[in-house]
């Protein structure tokens, strides 16, 4: 695995836009800690009810914790508002290189190992939607190098955050960063399949959007949530 194709911690990303449609001012985050970078609990949660059954899904699919990709979300895109998560980049997790000959320069911060840090230049993968870089994510992620933070040999979730510490990012406080979010806001309901409520004869569908079957009344609930999605600009 070349470095390139690994991700480091990304800061100093100023904002061009914010989170849900509404304005705010600009800023430069200065660390990945979520209290520093003023985030509020409200839009941090308002992202994870954005994302969350989708990380479900991935997860399930692809032997990946769904609390652990939540959180790196949560800690690499600002809660989806950086400047490299919104468009036209879209990029959530902070990968490096390009995606498909697509890429931008952004400025970001390092951690020599030994708790110092020091800021580069460098090219991260662009997309066309938040749900690319999920995808994505979970290809990297199922590589041999991060073999230690699938499910099949991390038995909890801190196990697998501990195999991301110095492997998918330098930040020697990684680990102890998600663990925090995963344990703040619940992030472990997400682990569990999404077991289909029982619906009356007859209202059984195939919900694309689950990979299973549901309810009409789900079904149109997600295909609301996918309508609102695309047009507030996050490409889901």
């Amino acid at each position: 695995m070349k470095k390139m194709a690994q991700k480091t911690i990304m800061t100093g990303l100023a904002l061009a836009g914010v989170f849900a449609g509404l304005v705010g001012n600009p800023f430069t985050a200065t660390d990945n800690n979520v209290e520093a970078q003023g985030l509020t609990g409200d839009a941090t949660q308002d992202f994870i009810n954005l994302i969350g059954e989708r990380a479900r899904q991935i997860g399930q699919e692809r032997d990946l914790y769904a609390s652990v990709m939540i959180a790196q979300a949560i800690l690499e895109s600002h809660s989806g508002q950086s400047g490299l998560a919104i468009g036209p980049s879209y990029n959530l997790y902070g990968i490096k290189g390009s995606y498909n000959g697509r890429s931008v320069t952004m400025k970001t911060w390092e951690d020599d190992g030994f708790g110092n840090p020091y800021y580069i230049d460098a090219p991260f993968r662009a997309y066309n939607s938040w749900a690319e870089s999920m995808y994505d994510y979970a290809n990297l992620l199922s590589s041999d190098f991060y073999a230690g933070a699938r499910k099949s040999f991390a038995p909890n979730y801190w196990d697998a955050t501990a195999a991301l510490t110095g492997t998918y990012a330098t930040d020697t406080s990684y680990a102890t960063k998600l663990n925090s979010i995963i344990e703040r806001y619940g992030l472990t309901v997400y682990d569990q399949p999404a077991y289909v409520v029982a619906a009356p004869a007859g209202d059984t569908v195939w919900n694309s959007y689950r990979g299973q079957y549901t309810s009409s009344q789900t079904l149109a609930e997600d295909e609301s949530w996918s309508t609102y999605l695309r047009s507030n600009g996050y490409g889901q």
